[in-house]
């Protein structure tokens, strides 16, 4: 549309500055003869468009000219502009040009981009990025999704969800909806989501305000404290995966742990990644489960 056009023309040359009209219509993808017509109905409009000939000619506003942002102090302009950059990084439609956009309207008041952000894992490719773009559109427009799942015991079902959160939570990704073979509201990693397809049914299900990613059947006391020791080789894991918090160095310079985990598949698979640098003090009856997966292991190899 002509008045989308003219808006983004008026940003583009605040943005770049000086430009020219060959530019501009590579850009819009339109006639260099619309881009004139365009700058003459800005002219008209009030807005202070010059244009020059020559081999230094081109199109720019009038020096000194720009947009009132005085409604928005630096601080805030910042975070604008970082939420922009998160939409952006999660692929949002129409991101890239309104970041371009707020980027021209407050260039004098925003520092050099310092943000990067990306949802996906070391090591993935593509799909994993556009995955939250996709869980996104489906919770905006209320799209039920499919997909398959590996619970923490490695067990694959099959779900139909109505999503309605992306959560983020202790260094990963979740998302949290009503699901139809469980009939509640249910929690999913996203990491652990395979084949994820969103259909066209919608629903029309609101979030439940009350509700908690840690379910109330899950007590505190009921989950084991383990004891973990660990050699100063692995410390930089342990500093990333574990708060201050829960770590203290011992006098034999080892680094000593105490957290809460479930005795189960994940927790071993976990514990196990460490491989000869971690050792579990107690419980006992998790050294146990920890020294027979050691052992399976070790009998592959034998």
């Amino acid at each position: 549309m002509q008045i989308e056009r003219l808006v983004q023309m008026v940003f583009y040359i605040i943005n770049h500055g000086h430009v020219t009209a060959k530019e501009l219509s590579d850009y819009f993808n339109v006639s260099t003869r619309t881009i004139y017509r365009d700058i003459n109905i800005l002219t008209i409009a009030g807005i202070p468009v010059l244009s020059t000939k020559g081999t230094k000619g081109g199109i720019s506003l009038i020096e000194g000219y720009t947009i009132d942002r005085s409604l928005l102090s630096k601080e805030e302009q910042q975070s604008v502009f970082q939420g922009l950059q998160i939409l952006q990084a999660a692929k949002y439609p129409n991101a890239e040009t309104a970041l371009s956009k707020i980027s021209a309207v407050f260039r004098n008041a925003l520092e050099s981009k310092w943000l990067d952000v990306d949802f996906s894992y070391w090591g993935s490719d593509e799909k994993e990025k556009i995955k939250i773009s996709d869980l996104q559109y489906a919770i905006l427009n209320k799209h039920i999704i499919r997909f398959q799942y590996f619970n923490s015991e490695l067990k694959r079902s099959e779900r139909v969800i109505e999503p309605m959160r992306l959560i983020f939570k202790s260094h990963a990704w979740y998302i949290a909806g009503y699901c139809r073979a469980k009939e509640e509201i249910r929690t999913f990693r996203i990491s652990r989501m395979k084949q994820l397809q969103i259909t066209t049914e919608t629903f029309e299900r609101e979030w439940n305000s009350d509700y908690s990613i840690v379910s109330e059947s899950r007590t505190e006391c009921s989950i084991p404290v383990l004891k973990l020791k660990f050699s100063p080789e692995i410390a930089h894991r342990v500093f990333d995966e574990f708060h201050e918090d829960q770590i203290h160095v011992g006098e034999d310079g080892n680094y000593y742990a105490a957290v809460q985990y479930e005795l189960n598949n994940w927790t071993i698979h976990y514990l196990l990644s460490f491989g000869k640098y971690v050792e579990v003090i107690e419980p006992e009856s998790a050294r146990t489960m920890l020294r027979e997966r050691a052992e399976d292991i070790a009998k592959l190899y034998i």
